[in-house]
């Protein structure tokens, strides 16, 4: 772990994390969902986190825009927000994975590097990190556009919006690749990741 913050030094508890995964009865570990705007992450997500507590396990969604209500409230969407983004995502993701809870990340993520940032602080810390991408055609994303946001970055009223005048950077090797967004089969597949091997 290291810090550009002065004077800081890493507090250690007095639990360990096998006794906390071992109150809970689980592993805890991200699911990281990634993908165009559009693209079905969140509600895919949000299938997975209803399916994992209706089983009994403790599990919790972390939605680029609600973080944006809070966490990331402050920023825009520059490429450096972006990245700023999606790595207070992963400091989250890290913290609720280290306390035994099922993360699910749902966040646009569009830049290679950042996502290598964020499972890389998840294997460096000895935690499931789990890369889900959501490959829908972008086309497909600004048919649906439930925001009416492609519109408005096609009329020129949002700039550097992903998959029109910004770039998306596809995973070369996710774990779980969903290119036919069908939520029942969707689920089982980051299921079965989460429960054992690669599932592409």
């Amino acid at each position: 772990m290291t810090t550009t913050s002065a004077n800081v030094t890493w507090q250690a508890g007095a639990v360990e994390r096998t006794q906390r995964w071992d109150s809970l009865g689980q592993r805890g570990a991200t699911v990281w969902f990634t993908g165009l705007p559009a693209s079905g992450k969140s509600t895919v997500a949000a299938a997975v986190e209803a399916e994992l507590v209706r089983g009994g396990r403790a599990a919790y969604r972390l939605d680029g825009d609600n973080l944006r209500h809070g966490v990331c409230g402050d920023l825009g969407f520059t490429a450096e927000d972006r990245d700023l983004n999606v790595r207070r995502t992963a400091e989250v993701a890290r913290l609720f994975a280290d306390a035994g809870l099922v993360a699910l990340v749902s966040v646009v993520s569009p830049y290679a590097e950042a996502r290598a940032f964020a499972r890389d602080l998840h294997e460096r810390d000895g935690l499931r990190f789990i890369e889900v991408y959501v490959n829908t055609p972008v086309e497909v994303c600004a048919e649906r556009d439930p925001k009416g946001l492609y519109a408005r970055a096609k009329a020129g009223e949002l700039r550097g919006f992903t998959g029109v005048d910004d770039p998306y950077e596809p995973p070369r090797s996710p774990d779980v690749e969903l290119c036919v967004l069908d939520i029942e089969s969707a689920v089982v597949r980051v299921l079965e990741a989460l429960a054992g091997g690669r599932a592409t």
